[in-house]
């Protein structure tokens, strides 16, 4: 048969005996845009007869109908003059009402004999009628057969675009190949364009791995036919095609980042928690922390690193003169550098290309941020000058030497930003006067004092039998000045801490030994026993406890120290009772220790158990007091008896202050006289020529100890003590609260200064950590909570949120627990405090709650809680498992709460609202429900859900809204680990029914992608879309 002409080109690609355009007997025809028109099943609307097209022998496109009695419709030109011939209008509106797009775009993909131009002219057109507005109201796995079928017609594109550029290098065939390539690029990018069709072919990719390494393959072939286009316009059209289609595995990743701001309060704020708090905390939870608040907060790096930079200056400036000082002053020089080089190893999941979809490490980008931070740092001259002017040194060039060291500056880097400050600084002549010349800065000392404690481990391995004079040479030195301090401030810096006190435990261990011990060996035992017990004190209350306790097998001995300190050793939140067995050892002991402090002009030393000394000490003092008040003995006695507990070693009077403290804790107020006077002898130093070697260092030490235990005590019994001084704050940020104030006034009022300033001060997060301490989670929470509340204002509600956050890392696992269940879900059930939950406040909860939610779930799992948060009562499981419970069968609390509030109770108490049937990702990822987190979680978007699907709307329902919307804006790709795994499926369908989470990408960030139910969910919601 003739080839009809140009006008008449159906014929290629329809048979001859095809009725299409005829209207068949019984067939609807709803319109375009369903799926599946036809009523009939597929066996039948798409029998399995294929046909080769007139002249070809490869497959051409599949009937549509089972074919009638051959009618000749195409059998000569001159009948296409006829009234009934179709025509290419009616061929396209038939095609959209009678079979799926699916089964189309299947179809045309099959058909790969490229050089029949006019067939693919035709196949070209068929796709223009529906690729741009695709969709399929059937059931899921119609949806999911719609994204393979994309993806496929992707495929088919591809190559067929690859075809063509091939065939342009051929000049004879040129002009033609690069009108058919104009063709398919078009549809290519027409389909591309459509962030459907992306996220269909998204869907497609997770399902069918196979295909998609398929489509790479053609994205490859058709980059190496490109070069011979030059630089046309078709070249430019091709490779913004193949960039969106490699835009596709991670068009989630692809966010915006905040250009708008300058300051981050967030960052600046748990710089300085953890600056204030945690110096000995492992980096890699601070590092987290950070990359998940420039994930939220969308923070450009260099602002970024910036504003870290920004923190750890403001807390050198406002650090209390003493140990805080050394300690801010070792995280800065020490700690943040370390940081920065695991922030720079972290996945940049915001510095992906395009051209590399799947992320590499941008080492040589995040040095080009570190410069760029530094170089805005340099304009903030103010702030710099405080600094150099505290610290009496040149802190930036400090710094920049010792980020050159750790590979975050380039070396040229570095000599550029050290200049520019070293000329700013001429202009402060203040900066270099003479009286500062011969005071040592502290950051100095700390980068020297780094290695000095790598070599004081290695002396300390040693065997202490074979040289002890040598060690206790090292040993006071150590304690000479603010050494010991510098020291321990670089071993918390750097991780070491925990071994350095391993060490001193081994030591203090080893003085047990008093087997063949004379008079000369003797001093150096109790000195080695009396200095390593003060610097472990020392270390206890400086850095906190845990740095002490060590990780033994119960069959295994536990140390005298570590268990004189569990025991006896006072410490905050921690009441001691001066009764217990631990201060009553054996009596033959006691009596012997007694005889020998009244008897004795001294303490003896050889062969002295040290260790049975500090134990028996409680038990003699609490003899010796007895007799005092009862007038055996004289107030000369006590004195004699204080100065030979003191005299020789420090140890047994911090041992006895401990057991008096306890004591007086539980006496009247006129009967704590004596005890008080004992203490206040105890802790006066004994002038005397007969005391043992590096008495006055020793003592230094004591008095800080024993002025930490007895803080309190002396507080309540308003009794004043006074220690030898330091020249420094003992003990900083003591006493901060204003006294006859109500904590809910002092929280209220802290709050709004902190607002106004815009940042959180380290005197603040130590009130906010008292004020938590002291009211109690849910407490604390509720009151800030309602603060939020009554902002008014937009940009105060967002600062608000933003240091809400940073005072919630105080103790984020439990804040989060009481926020989530049991703020947010009395606030959305109640509808007498709907109207708190209005725009800006409420939306502004609903950014917290998100972000609490996303900080406590990717944490609670990996890091332990710390000391500090270890003091304060935890909620037990139980708690929540009354508010949840998790017998399904049983309607929990929370079910009772939405009842209340509900048209219909039944909806939201009938089992088909229990955790079983409202399936999630969480239940098919077998996520343990006896977690609380998980559990608070799984009943917030339970609640959610059914917030979505009540009959009511209000604010409520808009905070939900805007809950969900800031979950999708703070993921990242992949959500199977998120909290939104928690999210029931059923809430997908109930989402897309608001306007504006009505978008492709949220379907696929919400639902789990990484389930094939999930697949299937978000197949179904998208393609309804």
């Amino acid at each position: 048969m003739e080839r009809l002409s140009v006008g008449y080109k159906y014929e290629e690609v329809l048979p001859p005996w095809s009725h299409l355009g005829y209207p068949q007997p019984g067939r609807s025809s709803p319109g375009a845009g369903h799926d599946w028109a036809l009523t009939e099943p597929t066996h039948l609307v798409l029998p399995e007869i294929r046909h080769q097209l007139p002249g070809a022998s490869a497959p051409g496109v599949q009937l549509l109908y089972p074919p009638p009695a051959r009618r000749g419709l195409f059998a000569a030109p001159e009948s296409l003059c006829e009234a009934n011939v179709p025509s290419p209008e009616n061929v396209r509106s038939d095609l959209c009402r009678m079979v799926s797009y699916s089964t189309v775009l299947m179809a045309i993909s099959k058909f790969d004999d490229f050089s029949r131009d006019l067939c693919v002219q035709s196949l070209l057109e068929i796709m223009d009628m529906f690729c741009d507005r695709l969709s399929c109201h059937g059931k899921a796995e119609e949806c999911i057969g719609l994204c393979r079928a994309l993806m496929s017609a992707l495929n088919w594109l591809l190559r067929c675009a690859a075809f063509y550029a091939e065939k342009v290098k051929d000049t004879l065939e040129q002009t033609a190949a690069e009108g058919q390539l104009k063709m398919c690029l078009e549809r290519l990018e027409k389909m591309l364009n459509s962030t459907k069709n992306r996220a269909l072919i998204h869907i497609a990719k997770l399902e069918e791995i196979s295909s998609w390494s398929a489509v790479e393959q053609s994205l490859v072939k058709l980059g190496e036919h490109l070069n011979s286009l030059g630089n046309s316009p078709l070249r430019s059209q091709a490779d913004d095609c193949i960039s969106l289609i490699k835009s596709i595995p991670t068009m989630l990743s692809v966010r915006s980042e905040q250009l708008n701001k300058s300051s981050f309060p967030t960052v600046h704020a748990v710089v300085l928690l953890e600056g204030t708090m945690n110096l000995t905390g492992d980096t890699q939870p601070l590092v987290e922390q950070l990359m998940m608040v420039k994930r939220m907060q969308r923070i450009p790096s260099p602002l970024f690193v910036l504003e870290i930079w920004k923190a750890c200056f403001v807390g050198l400036i406002e650090s209390p003169e003493g140990t805080e000082e050394l300690k801010w002053t070792a995280f800065t020089f020490l700690k943040i550098p370390q940081v920065l080089v695991k922030l720079k190893k972290y996945p940049q999941g915001d510095k992906m290309s395009l051209k590399e979809p799947f992320g590499t490490l941008c080492t040589q980008s995040f040095a080009e941020d570190v410069n760029c931070a530094f170089e805005f740092l340099l304009k903030l001259t103010p702030l710099l000058d405080k600094a150099d002017e505290r610290c009496n040194c040149n802190c930036m060039n400090l710094l920049l030497q010792e980020c050159s060291k750790q590979g975050l500056l380039s070396e040229a880097n570095m000599n550029n930003l050290m200049d520019k400050r070293t000329a700013d600084r001429e202009d402060a002549p203040h900066l270099k006067s003479a009286e500062n010349a011969n005071i040592q800065p502290n950051p100095g000392l700390i980068l020297r004092a780094e290695p000095t404690v790598t070599n004081i481990l290695k002396t300390m391995d040693a065997d202490h039998s074979k040289s002890p004079e040598g060690l206790l040479g090292v040993l006071g030195h150590m304690l000479s000045g603010k050494s010991l301090d510098l020291l321990l401030a670089a071993a918390a810096a750097t991780g070491k801490l925990k071994s350095f006190a391993r060490k001193f435990i081994k030591l203090n261990e080893f003085t047990k030994n008093i087997s063949a011990e004379n008079s000369k060996s003797a001093p150096v035992r109790a000195l080695l026993f009396d200095i390593s017990f003060l610097m472990l004190c020392h270390v206890a209350q400086t850095y906190g406890s845990e740095m002490i306790l060590s990780e033994l097998s119960p069959a295994s001995e536990v140390p005298f120290f570590e268990t004189w300190m569990l025991t006896c050793m006072p410490e905050e939140g921690k009441i001691l009772n001066p009764d217990h067995p631990c201060f009553r050892p054996d009596s033959t002991k006691v009596e012997s220790l007694v005889a020998l402090l009244n008897n004795s002009s001294e303490m003896k030393l050889v062969q002295m158990k040290w260790h049975e000394a500090c134990l028996s000490i409680s038990a003699a003092i609490l003899e010796i007091l007895n007799a005092w008040e009862n007038g055996v003995l004289t107030f000369e006695s006590i004195q004699k008896i204080t100065d030979n507990i003191k005299g020789k070693v420090c140890s047994m009077a911090v041992c006895a202050v401990a057991w008096l403290v306890a004591h007086v804790r539980m006496l009247g107020l006129d009967e704590r006289e004596k005890s008080l006077q004992m203490i206040r002898q105890l802790a006066t130093p004994l002038y005397s020529d007969n005391t043992l070697q590096f008495y006055n260092e020793r003592v230094v030490i004591m008095s800080s100890i024993l002025e930490h235990m007895c803080a309190d005590v002396l507080q309540q019994t308003a009794t004043q003590i006074k220690f030898p001084s330091t020249g420094m704050d003992t003990i900083p940020y003591w006493n901060l609260l204003p006294p006859k104030k109500p904590i809910k006034e002092v929280l209220t009022s802290v709050f709004t200064k902190v607002l106004e300033k815009g940042w959180v001060d380290s005197c603040s997060i130590h009130i906010f950590d008292t004020l938590l301490h002291m009211g109690g989670v849910y407490w604390f929470c509720n009151n800030l909570v309602k603060e939020l509340l009554k902002e008014t204002r937009k940009e105060h509600t967002l600062r608000a949120v933003e240091l809400l956050y940073a005072i919630f890392c105080l103790d984020m696992q439990q804040l989060t627990l009481t926020l989530l269940g049991h703020i947010l879900p009395n606030l959305l059930t109640d509808s007498s405090k709907w109207h708190t939950l209005m725009d800006p406040p409420g939306k502004a909860l609903a950014k917290l709650s998100v972000w609490c939610a996303l900080s406590s779930y990717s944490f609670h799992n990996r890091s332990q809680a710390s000391a500090r948060q270890k003091k304060r009562h935890r909620e037990d499981i139980e708690d929540y498992i009354s508010l949840f419970p998790l017998d399904d069968t049983q309607p929990s609390k929370l079910m009772r709460l939405l009842s209340s509030n509900e048209e219909d109770s039944n909806t939201l108490s009938s089992p088909n609202r229990s955790m079983s049937s409202s399936l999630s990702a969480s239940q098919l990822h077998t996520v343990s429900m006896r977690d609380p987190l998980n559990r608070v979680l799984a009943n917030l978007f339970l609640l959610i859900s059914s917030i979505l699907g009540a009959k009511t709307a209000g604010t409520h329902t808009q905070f939900v809204q805007w809950f969900m919307e800031e979950c999708v804006d703070c993921l990242e790709q992949g959500s199977h680990g998120s909290i939104l795994q928690f999210m029931p499926f059923t809430m997908v369908s109930e989402l897309v029914k608001v306007s504006t989470m009505s978008s492709p990408k949220i379907v696929l960030a919400i639902t789990d992608l990484s389930l094939p139910l999930g697949r299937r969910v978000a197949a179904k919601a998208i393609a309804a879309l």
